[in-house]
């Protein structure tokens, strides 16, 4: 027999109906008598379930109030009592919550369109400005200083989450966008570019932080990962409509100002659209404003989810409450759990940008004409090519992560990550010995090969799962603070890899570079299979538990973590 929580209330009948049907009959009756008496939720009990004569006694507060601080739940053993089994939801039975991860995904389109788009108007910037054709270190600026924002609003971003809300910050990341876009658009000197590229780079950082966060607060825990990955493949997609754009643009005058410009358009109409939509239900319930919360909950969850999600939130409210102080950012190196979340969460960052990602997405044509194909355009179309694989890789991941998990999914994506490294290194090698390659030569089209394998193996894994895994490890109090420092530890990395690319290339040739990028692959894999737990299916409960016996010393195998867990739950 299994037994749950039951909620009821004192007034109710003390005879337990005798059969099945007289229970289905009376759930409308005891429906209207809990709301009669105030209480928020019920739970819809399956056929052949039977409510014993006592059960616990809620009491809640007015609309916003709190829930009662020593709120409990007595079971009685006196009769059979069997609550309803959790209630499955499908990544597509939902949609209003692919409604809210759609537009806020928006953020994750322009994350990816400034991604992408650089990469192709850099090559018409340098024939515009002589300046930044005779100077790498110019380019690499140009390339970079979204990076620079994208640290700043990143940084600043977990705070503006957790004060303002995940909504306002949306719209503000939205404001620099349409900013950064117009001054990038109508540039008249390199400097003044530069100054864009930071504006648009500031909202990157905070749309970085702010998508991942609004989704999965949103989500429920089984599709949770799947939601976010959706995130991923809207920056996925951004990078190949990029591409389009760059492509689209190539005859027309002023190439790149109109690459550039574009950028406001998808930030005006996420402005529009997050006007209408909700605030985060966990960033309402931690604000003291249950009800909006649970009215936002009420559109995801059926009756008898419903209430298990509130229970949630109102363990992590009274647990922050207890806690009594607003959370910075030197109280995540305080705690010894925070700080092993931390440590796993930045980890995760910083090698999804060392494996050489945006290597490829900033600097794909120009490596395409290291490969031998000179024409700007062509160099384009195969750029085109190997976005689409991004996006269609990113598909796929978001099919397999919830059903393979994080950890399984980004092994595996490493793996391919360093065969295909190894492929680019050899063919580069190979070009630099016979004196340069041309279009259509052997070692030409084997760079193109090892750059298809290299976005077909990393888009389905550590594309999506570092956003994933930052999106849940996070305590509710931390989650701000914590997923704005280790998307701060992303574009750091990110900047480190874009300012030093060429240069590196300079001293070592392409060949030994990717060769350098497959080496840290390695180190990425031995992180991965010690340090990150699975977190599949896993509630943000849960997932708290596991730091807090890693910090006590329990648990420290990374794929025990989850199983202990789901265990103990079961």
């Amino acid at each position: 027999m299994s037994i749950s929580r039951v909620i009821s209330h004192s007034l109710l009948p003390l005879t337990p109906p005798s059969t099945s049907s007289s229970l289905c009959s009376s759930k409308p009756m005891i429906s209207s008598f809990l709301r009669r008496n105030q209480v928020t939720y019920t739970r819809i009990l399956r056929k052949g379930s039977s409510l014993t004569a006592r059960a616990a006694k809620r009491n809640l507060d007015n609309a916003d109030g709190m829930l009662g601080p020593e709120e409990s739940f007595k079971l009685d053993h006196s009769g059979p009592l069997e609550a309803s089994s959790k209630t499955e939801i499908s990544f597509w039975s939902s949609k209003y919550v692919l409604g809210l991860t759609t537009t806020a995904g928006i953020g994750g389109l322009l994350f990816g369109y400034d991604t992408g788009v650089i990469s192709g108007a850099l090559l018409y910037i340098r024939d515009d400005f002589k300046a930044v054709n005779d100077n790498s270190v110019l380019q690499e600026t140009i390339v970079s200083m979204a990076v620079v924002g994208a640290m700043i609003g990143a940084a600043a971003g977990g705070w503006v989450n957790d004060l303002y809300g995940r909504k306002k910050a949306t719209l503000l990341a939205d404001i620099l966008f349409i900013i950064g876009s117009f001054v990038m658009c109508i540039a008249p000197d390199p400097n003044i570019l530069i100054l864009g590229r930071l504006f648009v780079g500031v909202g990157v950082g905070i749309a970085s932080v702010t998508a991942p966060v609004y989704i999965a607060e949103a989500a429920p825990s089984e599709i949770r990962g799947g939601l976010v990955a959706t995130n991923v493949l809207m920056i996925t997609g951004g990078q190949f409509l990029s591409y389009l754009v760059n492509l689209t643009f190539t005859e027309v005058p002023g190439t790149w100002r109109w690459m550039l410009g574009v950028a406001a358009i998808p930030a005006v109409v996420q402005f529009i659209l997050m006007i209408f939509l909700p605030e985060s239900p966990r960033w309402l319930y931690m604000k003291d404003k249950k009800s909006k919360a649970i009215a936002v909950l009420e559109n995801i969850y059926d009756p008898d989810r419903l209430q298990e999600e509130i229970d949630q939130l109102a363990d992590a409210s009274r647990k922050d409450s207890q806690s009594g102080k607003t959370v910075s950012y030197l109280d995540v190196l305080k705690s010894k759990e925070i700080r092993l979340a931390f440590f796993t969460g930045a980890g995760l960052q910083a090698f999804q940008q060392f494996t050489g990602i945006n290597t490829v997405m900033y600097y794909c044509p120009t490596i395409v004409q290291m490969a031998g194909f000179s024409s700007k355009q062509l160099a384009l179309l195969l750029s085109l090519i190997v976005a689409a694989m991004n996006a269609v890789g990113t598909i796929i991941g978001i099919l397999l992560i919830d059903k393979c998990g994080r950890r399984l999914l980004a092994l595996a994506s490493l793996s391919g990550i360093f065969a295909s490294l190894l492929i680019l290194s050899y063919a580069f090698s190979l070009q630099s010995k016979t004196s340069g390659a041309t279009l259509g030569s052997g070692a030409g089209w084997l760079a193109i090969v090892g750059l298809v394998l290299y976005i077909a193996f990393f888009s389905p894994g550590m594309g999506p799962v570092p956003w994933a895994v930052n999106s849940e490890i996070y305590p509710e109090a931390y989650r701000g603070v914590c997923g704005g420092m280790s998307a701060t530890v992303n574009w750091v990395s990110n900047f480190i890899v874009a300012q030093t690319f060429l240069s590196v290339v300079g001293l070592v040739g392409t060949g030994g570079t990717f060769l350098i990028i497959a080496g840290v692959s390695v180190l990425a894999f031995l992180f991965v299979l010690f340090f990150v737990p699975e977190t599949k299916g896993l509630t943000f409960e849960q997932v708290e538990r596991i730091w807090k016996e890693r910090a006590g010393g329990l648990g420290m195998a990374a794929s025990s973590g989850g199983q202990h867990l789901q265990g103990n739950e079961a």
